[in-house]
């Protein structure tokens, strides 16, 4: 099993997962074209992909969604919320597969298991992707932590975890207060400190991977959110990975 990340930030964000002879995209937040410009550099063929999975419908996650579908012929699956909204901007692709926030499904060689999370979005999920052995977990909206979150993101053997904000950054730039409320609320994005706590709760023996996801580019550093999440586990700074806007990620292998 093994995963990429496209890029990732609030101008765009998508995840690659790849078990046995299963493609999925996790969100799809550019277009199909700059999407498959971003999956031939992970050496992928666009049409090779078996589902897209939308955690939400902010642009950020599905600009590129119903493009990318219709293109590539590849199922959605995402929650009646999801749907509702996208439908409403006449935006909801044709070829959908509904899912239930708390019951796991799969596609083809993946087991995946929605995470509700508190973000504001109608119905927002993370996901847990399996192969039957190893364990992804990809969490890169929410407004704070839950009971259910460290539940379901324990024992992951990879982990993506949003580190949207360093506090005082937000605090001190120039965003307008309303959306500095509404990033720092209880249904906005994850800060470094509250990264780095609810990864020393779900933290184990097993981990091989951790990326500091969803990183504002004004409000964050990378090595702020690296030295957060290398202090939830006393580990080196550099063996935290960071994705960001750009470049995502490299392939990460779960052995």
């Amino acid at each position: 099993m093994r995963f990429a990340c496209l890029g990732s930030g609030s101008r765009g964000n998508a995840w690659l997962v790849e078990a046995g002879g299963t493609r999925v995209l996790v969100d799809c937040g550019f277009s199909a074209r700059e999407t498959a410009k971003r999956l031939e550099r992970l050496g992928v063929e666009a049409d090779s992909v078996d589902a897209l999975l939308l955690t939400h419908e902010h642009a950020d996650h599905a600009r590129g969604v119903a493009g990318f579908s219709a293109r590539y012929r590849c199922e959605v699956w995402l929650t009646h919320g999801a749907r509702g909204m996208l439908q409403a901007t006449d935006s909801l692709p044709q070829r959908v597969r509904e899912i239930d926030s708390h019951s796991a499904f799969a596609v083809g060689d993946l087991a995946i298991t929605p995470v509700a999370v508190p973000h504001d979005a109608r119905e927002p999920v993370q996901f847990v992707l399996s192969d039957g052995q190893h364990r992804l977990g990809i969490l890169t909206d929410a407004g704070h932590v839950t009971p259910h979150m460290e539940t379901m993101f324990s024992g992951c053997d990879a982990l993506a975890i949003e580190c949207n904000h360093d506090v005082e950054l937000l605090r001190q730039g120039s965003y307008p207060p309303a959306l500095k409320t509404r990033i720092l609320g209880r249904y906005g994005h994850l800060d470094n400190g509250t990264a780095r706590q609810l990864l020393a709760r779900v933290a184990s023996g097993r981990l091989q991977h951790v990326l500091a996801a969803h990183l504002s580019e004004e409000n964050n550093r990378p090595e702020l959110a690296r030295r957060a999440l290398a202090g939830a586990l006393g580990c080196e700074e550099d063996w935290i990975g960071v994705a960001d806007q750009e470049q995502g990620s490299d392939w990460r292998q779960i052995v």
